[in-house]
């Protein structure tokens, strides 16, 4: 393991997502799942910014009673953020056709909030990245939807996946927080603990 600091923790990912498993696994560390679930409601008003890193917090709470000295929780959320407005997941399938309507032909903000928790401190941080689409036909829209039910993504989209092959232009910022998980900057988060 490179980051020694870090080589007597249990680490914990607190997250189902199999692209952010994947992003951990990636940086070699060795980590656990678990997940509780909680009601990702965030109070109005909160900047942009603000809001994932307030998800990922609320996303730790679940565990603070239960830690033992040597857990460390990594939690987090991604949202999308277009013209004022947060893209959550979509519920369905017109939601999802909904949200690639917003988003074709525009360029959008993908924000993901990190909390990183232990029985003696906490610290968060969040990235943005800048994504600009094509104009997305309804053809590529109905395809995209139907072949790859992105039913579990922010923004109903998969960067990694068809549409982001054919659909983004350009992004400026980092293309792992677009798949859910900013792992240069939660490397560097992690190497100071």
């Amino acid at each position: 393991m490179v980051l020694e600091n870090l080589k007597d923790y249990r680490i914990i990912l607190a997250s189902k997502s199999p692209r952010r498993q994947q992003l951990l696994a990636d940086l070699d560390i060795d980590f656990v799942t678990e997940i509780h679930e909680v009601d990702e409601v965030f109070p109005e008003g909160l900047p942009m910014e603000e809001i994932p890193q307030y998800l990922a917090r609320l996303k730790a709470e679940p565990f603070v009673g239960t830690m033992k000295e040597n857990d460390l929780v990594i939690t987090s959320d991604t949202i999308v953020y277009v013209a004022d407005e947060v893209l959550g997941k979509p519920t369905d399938y017109d939601e999802a056709v909904d949200m690639l309507r917003k988003l074709s032909g525009r360029q959008h903000e993908v924000v993901t909030g990190v909390c990183l928790t232990s029985k003696t401190k906490q610290v968060s941080f969040a990235a943005v990245t800048d994504v600009f689409f094509k104009e997305l036909s309804q053809e590529e829209i109905d395809y995209y939807i139907t072949h790859y039910k992105p039913y579990d993504k922010a923004g109903a989209y998969g960067i990694q996946e068809w549409i982001g092959y054919i659909g983004i232009e350009r992004i400026e910022g980092s293309y792992f927080n677009v798949m859910g998980l900013p792992v240069q900057h939660l490397y560097e988060e992690l190497s100071k603990w």
